[in-house]
Parts: C-alpha cells; structure tokens; sequence
C-alpha cells in the first residue's frame, strides 16, 4: 500500500513537471538530501509493484485473460 502512494505521487509529480512544477523540489528543496531521497523511494516503489505484480494481480492469476479479446 506505501509503494503504491509512493508511485502516485511520484506519477503526479512527473504530470506537474510536464508544466514547469516539481513539487517534490519545491516542498523539500531542490537538489536537497531529501528530495533526493522521495526519488529514490518512489523509483523503488516502482520496482517492488513491478517485481509483485503477477503476485497481485487478479487478471494475471486468472490466466491472462485482460478480456479484450487477447489484444491490449
């Protein structure tokens, strides 16, 4: 559940830097020891729900079936 909030806020953040807005740098400093950390935190995130995935994944345990009729 932390790794998700993490790749929403990291996504969001992306979204906003798309118009010149990093909130990350703007709330915990440019460049800073901890904004540097949120980084590596959501890109962690990213790994662990990517590596989980077919853990988690109601449709992958199902049998792959997306239900487009095989085509995505």
């Amino acid at each position: 559940m932390v790794a998700f909030g993490l790749v929403i806020i990291g996504g969001l953040n992306w979204l906003l830097h798309a118009f010149d807005w990093n909130v990350v740098d703007l709330v915990l400093g440019e460049g800073s020891v901890l904004s540097q950390a949120v980084y590596v935190l959501v890109g962690l995130s990213a790994v662990y729900l990517v590596a989980m995935h077919g853990k988690d994944c109601k449709v992958c345990k199902a049998g792959g079936s997306t239900g487009m009729g095989g085509q995505m």
